[in-house]
């Protein structure tokens, strides 16, 4: 397996002297007891640090692949292993500090982002020289090192070697891939699975090359033609315009989906709009990724529209879309105050909510919160307050944003167990009932906001919608699945109950108008919104409401799907919408 150079004065003596310094040449054996070592501390630092078992041994194969790659190119095993190495170094580090210094790891993406723009690049050094000098430095130090090995590696393994050893570990890096449920909403965000996370994210980067733009939509020549989306520059609502108070009701599930499960009925009062309809919103993810409801609802859009890049949404979109239900509102005189549960540099949630028209974001340290999973109502006093300030000083509308933690997990630990509230009936799963519980929670202390209003601004009139941002994990034993399965691992198609939370609207002195099917996608919430609040639409949310009657409240399984995608075109072409 090893071919002897040509003999030469310099290569006797087992140095190269064209170099400005000399370069002695391995032998054999140390050359295959470099690699070896050099292959399992490798290894090593990849069952350290990728997680369970299914990613590390995506992550060693893929990383046998590429060493593989390498040897079928050049034949030469120390070099592919140095290389191999070098990349694991240089993704893992440029993680770090991408992780540092914008919330989040390095996506394959980012390859395309950056150095496939002049704008994008000047941008990332004009605004953080410091690490991508480090990252400079670090890939010409892995470029010396890697000519170092080239030149004293004696070792030349036969192509067809390589080609089935590239082969081999290809199918199983693919197997192992494939297998794999779907990532984490906030893998990106947190340290670790730096590799495997950067190996996985170059399926859903390719898609995204090939289709050209991050958002699905149809090509121009295909699209319909529709009346071009004019942005509104203003709004002049035809009669004074209610408060508006949004409410995401974290891991919050009406249990009147599950017609076996018994708990006391009085509860589902706390799901119905005042029009006596109990409507369901069907949400794009399950158990977790409450980032995924939050863009849906502000900016209309589906995150299945995205492909494999759904899971970033938040963060790739983040100041490309004009259009955002905030912004709306802003137009339309409001003023627009969030009160997040999180504090700001969450998933860079900041950057995002500050993108959509969210400026005044009140984080859980600006309200003073002691613990990560305050009761609802300490969010809703918060707001309580400031609307009193508001209102004291201005007699502009208001856009109330909240957001609630009670429901989120573990539900192993009973919350507020001095509280005796109804849960669940003989029989109930324990997490169940803890669920229950808290829903239970939720409807006192909305009973509570809703009656401050009514006492404290006698002269105001709001507009409440609420919802349920996804499932808590507790509901998957309903699901057919048991106690151990994660929140990826629930596999149910989009038609599942899995999928479909709630929406409630409500009004304090003031009567909402709109229409809805009992069953509505989360991208058109905000047009609901708009609508129950009397305000005028842009040409942008008319078109999302004539797509709710058309799919009959369905986005991104609308059986007319063309409508979808021309729309989505249109975005695009009216520069509602930039997806590069």
């Amino acid at each position: 397996m090893t071919d002897s150079p040509s003999a030469s004065s310099s290569t006797r003596e087992g140095i190269h002297r064209r170099w400005p310094f000399a370069v002695r040449t391995l032998s054999p054996a140390s050359s295959y007891a470099l690699s070896a070592l050099l292959a399992l501390a490798l290894v090593s630092w990849l069952a350290w640090t990728e997680g369970p078992p299914t990613t590390v041994l995506l992550a060693i194969l893929v990383c046998a692949t590429t060493g593989a790659l390498i040897v079928l190119l050049t034949r030469r095993l120390l070099l592919a292993v140095v290389l191999t190495v070098a990349q694991v170094v240089l993704v893992t580090t440029i993680s770090a500090l991408k992780l540092k210094y914008m919330n989040m790891v390095l996506h394959a993406y980012d390859i395309a982002y950056y150095l496939m723009s002049s704008t994008n690049l000047n941008f990332l050094v004009a605004n953080y020289g410091r690490p991508v000098l480090a990252a400079a430095l670090l890939v010409m130090l892995a470029t010396l090192i890697a000519v170092l090995a080239w030149r004293a590696d004696p070792i030349r393994i036969p192509r067809s070697v390589a080609a089935i050893l590239l082969l081999v570990f290809a199918t199983g890096a693919t197997t192992a891939g494939l297998s794999l449920a779907e990532r984490r909403h906030s893998l990106f965000g947190y340290k670790g699975m730096y590799v495997s996370s950067f190996y996985r994210s170059w399926a859903e980067t390719l898609e995204t090359l090939m289709r050209g733009q991050l958002m699905e939509a149809a090509a121009a020549s295909a699209a319909l033609e529709l009346p071009r989306l004019q942005p509104k520059e203003n709004c002049a609502p035809q009669s004074a315009p209610p408060h508006i108070i949004l409410i995401h009701h974290e891991s919050a599930v009406q249990p009147s989906l599950f017609p076996t499960l018994q708990y006391d009925r009085q509860l589902d009062d706390f799901f119905r709009s005042d029009d006596g309809h109990t409507y369901r919103l069907r949400v794009e993810t399950y158990g977790g990724a409450s980032v995924l409801t939050e863009f849906s609802v502000m900016t209309g859009l589906s995150s299945y529209s995205f492909g494999g890049m759904r899971l970033f949404v938040q963060r790739l979109m983040t100041g490309k879309i004009t259009e955002t239900l905030p912004n709306i509102l802003k137009k339309c005189g409001y003023r627009n105050v969030m009160f997040y549960p999180m504090l700001r540099s969450f998933t860079g949630a900041e950057h995002f909510f500050r993108s959509v028209g969210l400026s005044d974001l009140r984080d859980a340290r600006d309200q003073g919160a002691k613990r990560a999973d305050e009761r609802d109502r300490f969010y809703y006093d918060n707001a309580l307050a400031e609307m009193a300030r508001h209102f004291a000083t201005s007699r502009a509308p208001l856009f109330t944003f909240i957001e609630t933690m009670a429901g989120h997990w573990p539900y192993d630990v009973p919350y507020e167990p001095h509280m005796a509230v109804p849960g669940g009936g003989p029989g109930t799963h324990p997490e169940m009932h803890e669920v229950l519980r808290r829903l239970w929670l939720s409807r006192l202390d909305y009973q509570h906001l809703v009656g401050e209003l009514e006492r404290r601004f006698p002269g105001e009139r709001f507009l409440i919608v609420r919802y349920g941002d996804h499932h808590p994990m507790a509901t998957r034993m309903l699901l057919g699945y048991n106690e151990g399965t994660e929140a990826e691992d629930v596999l149910v198609g989009r038609s599942s109950v899995g999928y479909q939370t709630f929406f409630v609207i409500n009004g304090v002195r003031f009567e909402p108008q709109f229409s809805s099917p009992d069953i509505l996608d989360v991208p058109y919430l905000g047009t609901v919104l708009l609508e129950a609040a009397g305000l005028p639409l842009s040409d942008a949310h008319a078109g999302r409401k004539r797509l709710k009657i058309l799919c009959d409240g369905l986005w991104f399984d609308c059986p007319k799907r063309e409508h979808i995608l021309s729309f989505h075109r249109q975005l695009l072409d009216d520069g509602i919408v930039s997806a590069r």
